[in-house]
């Protein structure tokens, strides 16, 4: 079983950066990929970034271009730097570890897994 603790929510101005981190614990062998995904407030969970173990990254269309993902295996911990935030970028941010290899590996993330509790990311105009 893996616990995922997140930090580095909270509010910011609209053009501003955020940078979330979420360490992992656990059985190591589970957690070939790490990502975070976000849920607006009445929306659907929808992935942000994603990464492999090996250092392999995917972005969401609205993620790419602004957000970096990073990932240190010796912490089992990833990074999500946010910069030039935007309103729409307000959510719920989860931090998701699992096993996710392959071609497909990012149509993986989010099955079976676990997640982080969320953290609340709000951008202010």
């Amino acid at each position: 079983q893996v616990q995922l603790v997140e930090s580095g929510g909270g509010s910011v101005q609209a053009g501003g950066s955020l940078t979330l981190s979420c360490r992992a614990y656990g059985d190591k062998a589970s957690m070939t990929a790490m990502a975070w995904f976000r849920q607006p407030s009445g929306g659907q969970r929808e992935l942000v970034a994603g990464i492999t173990s090996g250092g392999g990254t995917a972005y969401g269309n609205s993620a790419r271009g602004r957000f970096t993902i990073t990932r240190n295996n010796n912490q089992n911990t990833i990074y999500l730097q946010m910069n030039n935030l935007r309103l729409e970028d307000t959510g719920v941010y989860y931090c998701y570890a699992g096993w996710a290899e392959g071609r497909v590996w990012v149509q993986m993330l989010g099955s079976g897994g676990s997640w982080g509790q969320g953290t609340q990311v709000t951008v202010t105009s």
